[in-house]
């Protein structure tokens, strides 16, 4: 309920062009002023290369080899609908686009950089780069982690959530999306991962 209540009014905000916006551009210009200042080469490429994690490639290609492991230790173990990881996999990858780039022209929202949007270009809300880290490899954590023993089930979260964070923390560090386009999509990736995490008990034994 909160993850849903706040996306709403994230939305809302962006939609109107709201007060709350106010917390993007102090975010941007706080981050931009930090930058300027440690002027470091490397943590401009850190951040870079994280938010490169959060593209189609490498996170759909790490989704689908996951459930790939998921369905094959399912298997070994001799349990029921092994095979179940692969179609979630799969759809969890096709959800990605069908709702984030419906979004994305619908807000049509210009990047930190504040430049109209061109002709060919979507809109900066809800984050892509965000919702692709979060849903591929949530997805992926959440299929393993039925088939692993749990302190390793444990140990692929964490890391899970350490990737998925640092995704958003180079977004934003880099200039390439607002800190709400980054929040908004945590919380449509969220109930997106907390609907699967109900529902694979009922696939897996269906």
């Amino acid at each position: 309920m909160t993850l849903a209540v706040l996306l709403v009014a994230i939305s809302w905000q962006v939609a109107v062009d709201g007060p709350l916006l106010g917390v993007d551009t102090a975010v941007r210009d706080g981050v931009r002023e930090l930058r300027g200042a440690l002027h470091s080469a490397l943590l401009n490429r850190l951040g870079v290369a994280l938010s490169d994690l959060g593209g189609g490639v490498p996170a759909v290609p790490v989704l689908l080899g996951s459930a790939g492991l998921a369905a094959w230790l399912a298997r070994r173990d001799g349990r029921p609908r092994w095979w179940t990881p692969v179609p979630v996999a799969v759809l969890a990858a096709v959800l990605v686009p069908l709702l984030v780039v419906p979004a994305k022209a619908w807000f049509a929202r210009p990047g930190p950089f504040g430049l109209p949007l061109a002709a060919d270009q979507w809109g900066w809300y809800p984050s892509g780069h965000t919702a692709t880290s979060a849903i591929a490899y949530g997805t992926a954590a959440l299929l393993l982690a039925r088939v692993l023993p749990p302190s390793r089930a444990r140990q692929v979260g964490r890391a899970t959530v350490l990737v998925c964070v640092g995704v958003g923390a180079g977004l934003v560090w880099s200039d390439f999306h607002w800190l709400l386009d980054v929040l908004a999509s945590w919380c449509l990736s969220g109930l997106l991962l907390l609907g699967l995490h109900r529902l694979l008990p009922r696939l897996a034994s269906s």
